[in-house]
């Protein structure tokens, strides 16, 4: 099968490589759309260890069931595959499984690949009025989900839910329309790229500016950079929450000093639970998430480049979608 391998900093290379293999109790999945990640991106530019060169990398994945009893089966990947018998399984909180692992981070390969295999439990069936590029979006709108849904269960019930996302890619719009799905009406996106920002407001109808001033009772950080991890602490209003949701970088940004005195909530959020992923998907299908219609769809072969733009800040959609049978 073709894929595309991460064989180093800034390179990607779009090859034949050794069929994916399922094994007892995983389907074979035919990848029919994935989207590029910021996780991707780290790792693209050497800055995520545990994605080692040689690798396949790509996690945003949705295609068709080959072979056996759910042959041709339209279905959405959650890729976060997990123990199912520790106190965290156990408690529905999955995604805090000491022996999780997630394709596309060693020892499991991705799906920026012609075929993947997946564990029936991580497969969501996808309605055949839903476009396999638009169910690809359900696990970045599932990390979203996931970090919303925390922010509003620790807000104190007295303030209202009005709210600043940092960040306009993928993850932050997702954010703001998770938001509004969940009864936030007030939300406004804060994204310094003007092209982004553009698109968001023409494309997406979002409320998006340059930099954000005043204060804001939830603000999620979709980016994770000590100067975007400074701002969220210098908006939350006092008795506000800060979900942080972002990778970009390990340390420096919070003032700690500021978030004590004012009893700010730093909520820390990683990946989803199988049911935010479920629910997620739930919201994409039945349109609660809106036309899901911020994203560009490239051929897999044209993978390298797709990166290569990213990195250059030339685009403006908020998602890429490769297609790996696109020639």
């Amino acid at each position: 099968m073709k894929a595309l391998v991460y064989d180093g900093v800034e390179t990607l290379g779009y090859r034949d490589v050794p069929d994916a293999v399922a094994a007892s109790g995983e389907h074979l999945i035919r990848v029919d759309a994935v989207g590029i990640c910021g996780s991707d991106m780290h790792a693209y530019l050497g800055h995520d260890a545990r994605r080692p060169a040689p690798l396949i990398l790509g996690h945003e994945a949705a295609g068709v069931i080959v072979g056996g009893d759910m042959d041709g089966r339209r279905v959405t990947v959650n890729p976060l595959v997990t123990c199912m018998a520790c106190p965290a399984c156990a408690g529905g909180r999955e995604n805090l499984c000491p022996k999780r692992q997630i394709i596309s981070m060693m020892p499991r390969e991705g799906a920026f690949a012609q075929y993947i295999a997946m564990p029936a439990s991580n497969l969501v069936t996808v309605p055949h009025d839903v476009p396999l590029a638009k169910a690809a979006l359900a696990e970045p709108l599932a990390v979203s989900w996931h970090a919303v849904r925390l922010a509003l269960e620790a807000l104190h019930p007295s303030m209202e839910k009005r709210a600043l996302v940092i960040g306009g890619g993928a993850i932050g719009l997702a954010a703001a329309l998770a938001l509004n799905a969940m009864g936030a009406q007030d939300v406004t996106i804060a994204e310094p790229n003007t092209a982004r920002r553009g698109y968001l407001i023409k494309t997406c109808g979002q409320n998006a500016i340059e930099e954000a001033s005043g204060d804001y009772p939830i603000v999620i950080d979709a980016v994770g950079y000590a100067a975007t991890r400074a701002a969220a602490s210098a908006r939350a209003a006092a008795g506000g929450v800060v979900a942080h949701v972002g990778l970009g970088e390990d340390e420096g940004g919070l003032d700690v000093r500021r978030m004590t005195l004012q009893e700010i909530t730093f909520i820390g959020t990683y990946t989803y639970t199988a049911q935010d992923f479920r629910d997620a998907a739930a919201a994409i299908f039945d349109g609660r998430l809106g036309a899901l219609d911020w994203t560009e769809t490239r051929a897999l072969a044209d993978g390298q480049s797709a990166f290569a733009d990213l990195r250059a800040g030339k685009v403006a959609a908020p998602k890429i979608i490769l297609d790996p049978w696109q020639i």
